[in-house]
């Protein structure tokens, strides 16, 4: 049964949302899987990618090649991070702009470290055009990537922790100090990480069916892809498992039996099943060596649904911890003005035909070989 105490949140604004909440919710969860997506691939592979800069031959290639598009993937982590971000606030934003303040220095950082790990990643693609060292320079901007997340993984914890906010601003009200005590932060960290590992395994066997490679450079690309991929989602379901097992009492007994809520936890079936899929693919790739255009689009559409069945896992336990400590997201007054929602669903599902459109010409266009200088 979920608690309910006296309310520890700031009070309602008084302004009604302009749209339904399951709207907001709807694209709050579209836009976070696709960032997701762009996170995790941005997260692993950067790392191969630093990784296999120490060797030569198809593995330096291969290094190149995701290097290269890396600095792309760093425009979509950003550009499909904001949409997310906005919705939360109109949804979460007592919660969530409280947690903000209370870590200000560190949140207001994420600017300038977003800033630095960008040019990192140039100057590892230019470094290793160059055929000059540069595993540092990429393992740097992995370091600093990894630590924006935990800066990410921590406020999105901190908001729902109310009982927290009075000591922490007791401590310092200049936002210098992160919290330590949550349980949660650590494993919700990992299991992003560690799907970084399976996301950029799924890229690599995708990217072995292109026709800019060698067909040994293929064969590296989906055998060490599916094994990357095999590996780290092994650890993904792991850290999963350990991240639902610290939750607090009252979001699994939600999970089992709240009237809403526990039909949305049912997305953790499916969160099990696409990584399923993902490992048999994986281990397709990874021992058959198989290069095939349908593996690299099954790929493809696994990671995106693997990403969205978490996305609403996530939001699911979000709503039902906050909801234990009585903030509850659907209490909200809706004056809905359809005219301007309608115009806003046309424009929203016209950008993303568009983005659709842009990421096509991209993978159609006729491009040098890889391992080219």
């Amino acid at each position: 049964m979920l608690l309910s105490t006296p309310s520890s949140f700031p009070a309602v604004d008084p302004i009604p949302l302009p749209a339904p909440i399951w709207l907001f919710k709807l694209l709050h969860i579209v836009t976070l899987s696709l960032h997701f997506v762009a996170v995790e691939m941005l997260l692993g592979g950067l790392l191969l990618a630093a990784l296999f800069s120490l060797f030569r031959g198809p593995a330096h290639v291969v290094a190149r090649a995701l290097a290269r598009r890396l600095p792309v993937v760093m425009t979509y982590v950003i550009n499909l991070g904001v949409p997310p971000l906005l919705f939360a606030q109109v949804l979460y934003g007592r919660a969530l702009y409280t947690s903000s303040i209370l870590i200000g220095a560190w949140w207001i950082s994420i600017i300038a470290l977003l800033t630095l790990a960008y040019w990192l990643l140039y100057r590892f693609t230019a470094r290793l055009d160059a055929g000059k060292p540069a595993w540092l320079t990429g393992l740097s901007a992995w370091i600093i990537a990894g630590f924006i997340a935990r800066l990410l993984s921590t406020n999105m914890t901190l908001m729902l922790r109310p009982e927290a906010w009075r000591q922490m601003y007791s401590a310092s009200g200049a936002g210098i100090y992160l919290p330590t005590a949550d349980p949660t932060t650590t494993p919700r960290w990992l299991l992003m990480l560690a799907g970084g590992f399976l996301i950029a395994g799924l890229w690599m066997i995708y990217l072995a069916a292109r026709s800019t490679f060698t067909a040994e450079e293929k064969r590296f690309l989906a055998g060490t892809g599916g094994k990357t991929a095999l590996l780290g989602g092994i650890v993904y379901c792991l850290c999963g498992l350990w991240a639902y097992a610290v939750q607090p009492d009252a979001v699994k007994a939600g999970l089992a039996s709240h009237p809403l809520y526990h039909w949305c936890g049912y997305a953790v079936y499916g969160w099990f099943l696409c990584l399923a899929l993902a490992l048999v693919l994986a281990a397709i790739a990874g021992f058959g060596k198989v290069t095939a255009s349908w593996l690299s689009w099954a790929a493809t559409l696994t990671a995106v649904l693997l990403e969205i069945t978490f996305t609403v896992y996530r939001d699911t336990v979000r709503d039902l911890t906050l909801l234990s400590k009585g903030f509850d997201v659907w209490d909200r007054a809706v004056v809905t003005n359809w005219s301007v929602v309608g115009l806003f669903l046309v424009l929203f599902v016209a950008s993303l035909g568009v983005i659709a459109w842009l990421i096509s010409v991209v993978a159609r266009a006729q491009k040098p070989m890889e391992g080219a200088a």
